[in-house]
């Protein structure tokens, strides 16, 4: 029954029998069989298709809630037996924002070299696709925006707060300012993020606030697309401090801090809810609460963690 459930999360990843069927490493054919055979156990249509896929219908949808629930479990059991012969070691998958994407060696650097048998995955992504590919077991965590409660299926760990710095050239006019407001830094040629992205929205947010309705000139999912073109002189960007201080190593640029307002948001671990937490999950995050240096757990009761922790001798 699982890797019948496995194959039902393909289709809804891949929304196309031939596809889903490929990356699973099954004939369509076999894929069509498994799908008829849970829709016979159950007696309901899960999915709506003529030639091709449609989409779920409601019933499909709640058996689809469920088979993330089964597999996921399933998953993190093997891995936790795995454990216990073998120690800590499998694949793990990390989806994580452009922005955050520097601050992401506190968390691997150590981790690896604990345990030398991890495999790590990181994929840099939309704080949107983030939450989709972690809820369709695409993804083990997310790093992304925690300013806000998470949707009841997720759960989240503070990691720390994101700051917003103007990044200029050296013969930029504004270059030997110690502060620069939104609104000057709206009137510039500037940069930025696509706004697919959670950055560029929150930006345009806060120039909004500032009373400027900004245009940028150039636009792009690549960081060093916007490092690049700010270094040429002709742009500014408009970047969290933390990203500016990693690009522009050693230091060629002017980040001054931003102002009025002065904002920050919250950038933290999200997972989907589950209990117990795969070995793999569970001592990533409890690497996450040291680092964060958080005193009370957000989402998992200590004993839920530890006991993992415990079980396969993990102290990291």
């Amino acid at each position: 029954m699982i890797d019948k459930l496995e194959l039902l999360l393909a289709l809804a990843r891949e929304r196309h029998f031939g596809r889903a069927a490929e990356a699973m490493g099954v004939t369509q054919p076999t894929l069509s069989s498994a799908l008829k055979s849970v829709e016979d156990q159950f007696g309901i249509l899960i999915v709506e298709r003529g030639s091709r896929f449609r989409c779920f219908t409601p019933e499909g949808e709640r058996i689809l809630d469920w088979a993330r629930r089964i597999v996921g479990d399933a998953r993190a059991m093997r891995q936790e037996i795995e454990a216990l012969k073998k120690g800590l070691s499998g694949h793990l998958k990390l989806a994580v924002i452009p922005t955050s994407l520097p601050f992401l060696t506190e968390l691997t650097v150590p981790i690896c070299a604990r345990y030398p048998d991890i495999r790590l995955t990181v994929l840099s992504m939309t704080s949107d696709s983030i939450l989709a590919r972690l809820e369709n077991l695409e993804v083990d965590l997310g790093i992304s925006y925690v300013d806000t409660e998470p949707p009841p299926r997720f759960e989240t760990v503070r990691m720390y707060d994101e700051h917003y710095v103007l990044l200029v050239a050296p013969e930029s006019p504004l270059a030997e300012r110690d502060q620069v407001t939104w609104a000057e830094a709206g009137e510039l040629p500037l940069c930025l993020l696509t706004p697919d992205m959670q950055n560029r929205r929150l930006i345009d947010l806060h120039l909004a606030e500032a009373g400027v309705k900004q245009s940028p000139t150039l636009e792009s999912n690549s960081m060093l697309v916007l490092y690049a073109h700010v270094q040429s002189g002709s742009w500014s960007s408009i970047l969290p401090s933390r990203l500016a201080e990693t690009l522009d190593r050693p230091s060629r640029l002017r980040s001054i801090p931003l102002i009025k307002p002065t904002v920050t948001h919250k950038i933290g671990l999200v997972v989907t809810k589950r209990e117990p937490h795969s070995p793999l999950v569970a001592a990533f995050i409890a690497h996450a609460r040291r680092v964060a240096g958080l005193i009370q757990p957000q989402f998992a009761r200590p004993a839920a963690v530890g006991a993992l922790a415990s079980n396969i001798k993990d102290d990291i």
